[in-house]
């Protein structure tokens, strides 16, 4: 079996006097893609926002090969290699696309690399090529979304996190954001995608966990829990 990159337990996380995660467990292992799903509000952002450190932990731990992060920042975590897709994309709108991802690289040292792994980035994005020297803030949603997953690369990530990467996107965008998030993983890459498209995040997933109320309710292979009556009741309109 392969090697457990992530390991989350117990983790219970609140702010504003609202426990939003209320003791979760779930692990990601080398090489899978796992998703969580689940509704709006059900904790999903909120624990990928205590995985990478910008929120603190009432109770439980977080694993990352085999060594707890409790307690680290973001930039501790990704020199390690764990890197995010925030939820919002959170480009920097007055930095040109270039420049964004030069900073999805600035805890590397080897500057002959980064710009071979900016050409990748624009050979998976042929758009942020197009418009390289344009300020991220003049971008559409769709074309953020690319520049934020292309910046979350360059940090050359062991374990790759994305939250709603779908989110607010036109259908045609979202097929897109898909077929890159396939393409990244048949690459190798291990990822933990958090989304509301639960049909799309199900289709590409090996696991899955279901979210709701601040609790994991259900969890299993992705394409079993596709097919589950619950699953599709709830999350795919049925």
């Amino acid at each position: 079996m392969a090697a457990t990159l992530l390991k989350v337990t117990g983790l219970k996380v609140a702010y504003g006097g609202i426990q939003a995660v209320k003791g979760v467990d779930f692990d990601v292992r080398e090489g899978e893609l796992v998703t969580l799903i689940g509704s709006n509000g059900a904790g999903k952002t909120t624990t990928m926002k205590a995985i990478t450190g910008t929120l603190s932990l009432n109770a439980g731990d977080i694993e990352y090969m085999g060594k707890s992060i409790k307690g680290q920042g973001p930039w501790d975590l990704v020199k390690q290699g764990l890197a995010m897709v925030p939820e919002g994309r959170g480009v920097f709108a007055r930095m040109t696309i270039t420049e964004n991802l030069q900073m999805g690289a600035y805890v590397r040292r080897d500057s002959a690399n980064v710009a071979a792994d900016a050409e990748k980035v624009f050979t998976i994005f042929p758009r942020l090529r197009e418009r390289k020297d344009h300020l991220a803030g003049t971008l559409s949603g769709g074309e953020q979304q690319m520049l934020a997953m292309g910046r979350a690369l360059m940090s050359r990530p062991k374990v790759l996190l994305m939250d709603e990467p779908s989110m607010g996107l036109s259908p045609i965008m979202v097929d897109k954001i898909f077929e890159v998030v396939r393409d990244v993983y048949a690459q190798g890459m291990t990822i933990l995608l958090v989304e509301q498209n639960a049909s799309r995040a199900l289709g590409v997933a090996n696991r899955a966990y279901v979210m709701e109320s601040g609790l994991i309710t259900m969890q299993g292979d992705a394409k079993e829990l596709l097919k589950d009556p619950k699953v599709r009741a709830a999350y795919l309109g049925e």
